[in-house]
C-alpha cells in the first residue's frame, strides 16, 4: 500500500488551520450580530444557527455574514441581508461592527432614518441601502465615512437637502441618490471628488442650474455619468461643462431648462448618450454633434428645438445596473 504524500503546502497549512479552530469571534461583534438577530426576527433566524456568527466548528458561519481573523480573533467584515423583506427599523446594533468593509441591506422594508451612529463604521467601503423605505435626512455623520467608495440610497424616501458632507468622502466612487424626496440645490462640493465616477440624482426635487453644480474649477476630474433627471432644475446648458472631458453619460431629461445646446459638447471626447428631452431647449442642434464618433444617442424630443433638428440612435430606455459597480 502506498504511503500517504505530504507536501510542503501540507505542513503550511495544518498550522493555520489549527490557529483558525483557536481563534475566537471578538465579543463585541458577537453581541451586535445576536442583537441584529432579535431585530430582524424570524426571516433570518432560521439561516443564523448557533450562537457564534462567524461559526463554532459545529455551525457554519450565519448566512451572509464573513468574518477575518484578526490576531488571536475573528471580527466581522460583511454583512449582506438583503431581499428578505426586512421590516422595521434600521438595526443600530450594526454600528458596533466597527470591522465592517461592506454592509449591504438594499430590497428590504427597512423604515425610519439612518441612525448617526453610522459615522462609526470607519473602514466601511461599500453601504447599500437602496430599495428600502428609510425616510428623514441623511444624518451629517456619513461624511465621516472616509473609506467610502460605494453609496447606495436610491430608492427610498429621503428628505431635505444632500449634504455636503458627502464631498467629505475622498474615495467615493460611485453615488447613488435617485427616487428620494430630496430638495434644495445640489451642493457643488461634490465636484470637488477627484474618483467620483458615478453621480446619480435623477427623480428628485432638485432646483437650481448646472452653472451653480460646476462653478469650480476642474471640479469632477474623473465623473463618467451625470444623471440630473427628473427635476426642477433651470437655466441652461453652460459651456464649461465641456471640461468634464471624462463623460460618457449626461442625462437631463425632465427638467425646465432653457436656452440653446452650446457647440462645445459636440466635443467630449467620450460622450457616448446624451438626453435632452422634455425641457425649453431651443435652436439648433449644432452639426458637430451628428459627426461625433462616439455619441449614439441623442434625446431631444419634448423642446422648442427648430424645425430639421434630427435624434441620434434608436431610442430605448437606458438602464445602468447598480451590480455594474459593485466590487
Amino acid at each position: 500500500m502506498a504511503r500517504p504524500s505530504f507536501s510542503l503546502s501540507h505542513i503550511l497549512i495544518f498550522p493555520l488551520l489549527f490557529h483558525l479552530a483557536l481563534s475566537k469571534t471578538l465579543k463585541r461583534d458577537v453581541k451586535a450580530l445576536n442583537e441584529i438577530k432579535a431585530s430582524l426576527g424570524w426571516r433570518v433566524v432560521y439561516a443564523w444557527v448557533g450562537d457564534d456568527p462567524c461559526g463554532d466548528g459545529d455551525h457554519p458561519p450565519w448566512s451572509g455574514v464573513t468574518c477575518s481573523t484578526v490576531g488571536d480573533y475573528r471580527v466581522v467584515t460583511e454583512l449582506e441581508v438583503y431581499a428578505v423583506s426586512i421590516v422595521g427599523p434600521f438595526p443600530t446594533a450594526v454600528t458596533n461592527l466597527l470591522d465592517l468593509t461592506r454592509l449591504d441591506l438594499h430590497n428590504n422594508k427597512l423604515t425610519g432614518p439612518i441612525p448617526p451612529q453610522i459615522g462609526r463604521l470607519k473602514r466601511l467601503r461599500i453601504l447599500n441601502l437602496r430599495w428600502n423605505k428609510l425616510q428623514d435626512v441623511i444624518p451629517l455623520e456619513i461624511g465621516e465615512l472616509k473609506s467610502l467608495t460605494h453609496l447606495y440610497l436610491s430608492f427610498n424616501a429621503f428628505k431635505g437637502e444632500i449634504p455636503k458632507e458627502l464631498a467629505s468622502l475622498p474615495e467615493l466612487r460611485y453615488l447613488y441618490l435617485h427616487e428620494n424626496r430630496f430638495s434644495g440645490r445640489i451642493p457643488a462640493e461634490l465636484g470637488t471628488l477627484k474618483n467620483l465616477r458615478h453621480l446619480d440624482v435623477g427623480n428628485n426635487h432638485l432646483v437650481g442650474t448646472i452653472r451653480e453644480l460646476i462653478r469650480f474649477d476642474g471640479c469632477f476630474p474623473a465623473l463618467r455619468n451625470l444623471y440630473l433627471n427628473d427635476n426642477f432644475l433651470t437655466g441652461g446648458v453652460p459651456a464649461q461643462l465641456a471640461n468634464l472631458t471624462n463623460l460618457e453619460i449626461l442625462h437631463l431629461s425632465h427638467n425646465k431648462m432653457t436656452g440653446i445646446i452650446p457647440v462645445g459638447l459636440a466635443h467630449m471626447p467620450r460622450l457616448t448618450y446624451l438626453y435632452l428631452d422634455h425641457n425649453n431647449f431651443n435652436g439648433r442642434i449644432p452639426d458637430a454633434f451628428y459627426k461625433h464618433p462616439y455619441l449614439k444617442e441623442l434625446y431631444i424630443e419634448g423642446n422648442a428645438f427648430k424645425p430639421g433638428v434630427n435624434p441620434i440612435g434608436v431610442h430605448k430606455v437606458l438602464e445602468v445596473s447598480d451590480t455594474e459597480f459593485v466590487v
